[in-house]
């Protein structure tokens, strides 16, 4: 297992954990390090036999290896490999079973073949920063116990994978930093995951409606091609949902009031997009908001002091805005120790606005949330 390259120091603790989530019945003291299965002939199963046909046919398919990590996938001991870690089989503490694969930071290059559908025992895959490419196998539909799936910052392509649907213990998902594209499957937010990453991809249409039928603590959509608006059905995440990344995805609108429904927010995220209108008052009600950034839209109007208020309030941006007024403690907010960005709105007195032309231009046309194609009704 030694190696050059520093593979996660909690990467057996994850395994232990996501067993545990999935019904594997681990003792206390089972370790999950890389070990040789046992040489009982009842404690030397298929499964290990399997996992060995699928092992040696993902190093086939491995073109470039700089940091040598597969160097020692070789033989019938996969317990032994670089990355992969066992655990005990639940209806059978003797049988060792491959629980996980960690490849984070590798910067391995080929692809997935579809042979990776015979780690059926898999509770969690990290592949984060390598070189794979290509497309999801369709055969990964038989990893029926997978828990945590991290294939981000690759070079994954093709739409966007709909055999992680079909996944039924997946809570984690990160696709973050590849090539996908076309449009996120509404079926994504109806599945119970608690964490959704899929930004910096090429996926474009509009966000599905269903939006927030999701149970995600963490949802992060940041620098894609989404349009459209923020659909109201936000407000179904209101019982999970604590960080809302949206940067950089073309919305369009007002900005719903339904997000102020969502009451464990932590992080709420919009900035780099072309939202209107101005700051749902609604945003005052969520205590437990640390970091809100609303700037580069074109948000107008008032800046309202029941949000600057907030108790919990670290960090607000408002910049390169068209706000024209900040009520109260929002004109000194730093007096409060919060970080705080007003640059560019058309505030007066404040430095560094916008030219009066400019803000002119901004307030020509009143905006009306409730119109038809603002979306914020």
């Amino acid at each position: 297992m030694a190696s050059s390259l520093p593979f996660s120091s909690t990467a057996s603790a994850l395994v232990l954990l996501l067993l545990t989530l999935s019904s594997f019945k681990i003792s206390s003291n089972a370790a999950l390090h890389p070990r040789h299965p046992s040489t009982n002939a009842t404690a030397s199963p298929p499964r290990l036999q399997q996992a060995y046909v699928a092992l040696q046919a993902w190093k086939k398919v491995i073109y470039s290896d700089p940091h040598n990590i597969t160097s020692n996938w070789e033989g019938t001991s996969v317990c032994n490999y670089t990355g992969i870690y066992c655990a005990p089989f639940p209806n059978d503490t003797s049988i060792q079973v491959v629980a996980g694969i960690d490849l984070n930071h590798a910067d391995i290059a080929g692809f997935l073949p579809d042979e990776l559908g015979l780690l059926t025992d898999l509770s969690l895959i990290h592949l984060n920063s390598n070189r794979f490419c290509g497309i999801l196998p369709e055969t990964l539909s038989n990893l029926a116990l997978l828990f945590e799936l991290d294939l981000s910052n690759n070079r994954f392509v093709g739409p966007f994978p709909s055999v992680v649907l079909s996944l039924p213990s997946l809570k984690y998902l990160d696709l973050r930093y590849n090539e996908f594209e076309g449009q996120l499957p509404s079926e994504l937010f109806s599945r119970s995951l608690d964490a959704i990453f899929v930004n910096n991809n090429r996926f474009s249409s509009m966000i599905p409606s269903n939006l927030g039928s999701s149970s995600a603590s963490v949802v992060v959509f940041a620098n894609n091609f989404f349009g459209g608006c923020l659909p109201p059905s936000i407000a179904n995440f209101a019982n999970t949902l604590e960080e809302l990344l949206l940067i950089n995805t073309s919305l369009s609108g007002c900005l719903p009031p339904e997000v102020g429904d969502l009451y464990k927010l932590r992080v709420l995220d919009v900035s780099h997009n072309d939202l209107i209108g101005p700051i749902p008052y609604s945003i005052a009600g969520l205590s437990h908001l640390e970091i809100l950034n609303l700037g580069h839209n074109m948000f107008r109007g008032n800046v309202p002091e029941g949000v600057c208020d907030l108790p919990n309030l670290s960090n607000f941006t408002l910049s390169y805005n068209f706000f024209c007024e900040e009520d109260g403690i929002c004109s000194n907010l730093t007096s409060k120790g919060i970080m705080f960005d007003d640059r560019r709105n058309c505030l007066p007195e404040k430095p560094l606005q916008r030219s009066k032309k400019e803000c002119e231009a901004a307030y020509e046309h009143p905006v009306d949330c409730l119109a038809d194609g603002h979306c914020g009704a």
